[in-house]
């Protein structure tokens, strides 16, 4: 059996508007993204913004109270570390605290001073706040990134349900396709299915779910090897296919439609007939494109970075180059202190580049 033998009236139909659903967990997820993002930019955007502004002018405080200090490794690469710093400066006493993170692979104790700002003496933080600087801004604009895409992927996932959702109540014309069903959930006696529309040649392997209530259940037809795949119809140009139930009662039908359509699905099972998928022109989404080209420049600038880094350290004519220095200094603690050594080989005579110095922004380390 072909796909088109099913007899569909050959006019305009409407689907019900509830055919396509959200992800299961959808409305308690996408509160939580939201509450994760606005944490990690509460916890960690004030101190990055602060100790940016000492990094501009700092003074390390020579008899500055460090307590309470202590630093947490956690999943082995991420380290947490707070501290209380209580100070003096120009006859005024201070108290404040700090907590930052950033990724690093160390083991034993970590040296620090208490510095702050010489134009702002209220702010102060720990000479390890600076050394990790770009580090931390790095981790930082990674997690909260990755909580934006994940937060900006859910609403772009509401916005295209919805579009569909109106678009299938209006008439237009249904192409049948097969789709792989990937996941299936059971709750009373509703049926949860997620899908795949990509065993129809030329398909973009949309992702799309549905819920089918209490007197409905999937239409399933056989494929060439005698699988059972899901049946779905693509609704004029809508973004996503929308699967049938076998009582086609999610499509706008006369009870002589549905009766004659029936009748076809039931002598074609009986027969045991195969699946033809009808094809459709491929065409890759735009966002899917701009993924895999973000994802290759990512990876693409990495290794550029890891490349300008090695010549740097090794050949360099100068340990004052500005991006050699920044790369040097946001990388893991055991690489970086290799390439503090191998500067130090031939720059020792001379200043420590920032990454490579000791607290008091001079000396190497």
């Amino acid at each position: 059996m072909s796909i088109p033998e099913i007899a569909l009236p050959r006019r305009p139909l409407s689907l019900k508007s509830g055919a396509v659903s959200l992800p299961r967990g959808f409305f308690w997820f996408s509160p939580v993204i939201i509450v994760l993002a606005g944490f990690i930019i509460w916890w960690q955007g004030p101190g990055l913004w602060r100790d940016y502004q000492i990094s501009r002018n700092p003074i390390v405080i020579e008899d500055g109270d460090i307590r309470n200090g202590k630093c947490t490794t956690r999943k082995a690469v991420m380290t947490e570390c707070e501290a209380t710093l209580s100070y003096t400066f120009e006859g005024r006493s201070y108290e404040t605290e700090t907590h930052f993170f950033f990724v690093d692979i160390h083991s034993g104790s970590y040296l620090t001073d208490l510095v702050i700002s010489a134009d702002n003496p209220e702010l102060a933080t720990l000479t390890l706040c600076l050394e990790k600087i770009w580090n931390r801004a790095i981790s930082f604009a990674v997690l909260g990134g990755l909580m934006v895409l994940l937060g900006g992927a859910m609403v772009f996932l509401a916005i295209r349900v919805w579009r569909v959702r109106g678009q299938i109540g209006r008439p237009a014309e249904l192409a049948l396709i097969p789709v792989a069903i990937s996941a299936t959930k059971k709750s009373g006696k509703r049926l949860f299915v997620t899908y795949v529309d990509k065993l129809a040649p030329g398909m973009t392997k949309r992702t799309a779910y549905t819920l089918f209530g209490r007197n409905e259940e999937p239409l399933f037809l056989a494929d060439a090897d005698g699988n059972l795949i899901g049946a779905a119809v693509r609704h004029g140009r809508t973004a996503l296919p929308v699967m049938i139930d076998a009582g086609l009662q999610r499509i706008d039908l006369t009870p002589q439609e549905r009766e004659t359509a029936l009748a076809s699905i039931h002598a074609a099972q009986a027969e045991g007939g195969e699946i033809e998928p009808q094809t459709a022109p491929k065409k890759e989404l735009q966002w899917m494109r701009g993924l895999k080209t973000l994802l290759v420049g990512i990876v693409l600038a990495v290794v550029a970075a890891l490349c300008y880094w090695g010549w740097y350290v090794t050949t360099s004519p100068t340990q004052f180059d500005q991006i050699g220095m920044e790369i040097n200094n946001i990388l893991p603690g055991p690489i970086n202190e290799w390439g503090c050594d191998q500067l130090q080989k031939r720059f020792g005579d001379d200043r420590a580049p920032h990454g490579c110095t000791a607290s008091d922004y001079t000396s190497w380390k």
